[in-house]
């Protein structure tokens, strides 16, 4: 189960950038929402050289997971 639609769709880092940072703006709190947006764009930067196709394909899988399970770490919560 995706956070949001459209997941699927997510292949190229600067659609996974929006992505995720359209998925910060469902967390509850703005307190939240900004820790988790600095965590994405931290990231982004981490890995803005990487340039070995599979293993960007391999942190977008994961990136799109971990969202996954953080939207549904704050959906049980409330």
């Amino acid at each position: 189960m995706a956070p949001l639609p459209g997941a699927e769709l997510v292949q190229t880092p600067l659609q996974l950038y929006r992505y995720l940072l359209r998925c910060c703006r469902q967390l509850p709190t703005k307190g939240i929402q900004e820790h988790y947006k600095h965590a994405v764009r931290q990231s982004f930067r981490v890995h803005s050289d990487e340039d070995n196709p599979e293993r960007i394909l391999q942190i977008i899988k994961r990136a799109i997971e971990d969202a996954d399970w953080i939207m549904n770490k704050y959906k049980k919560q409330n």
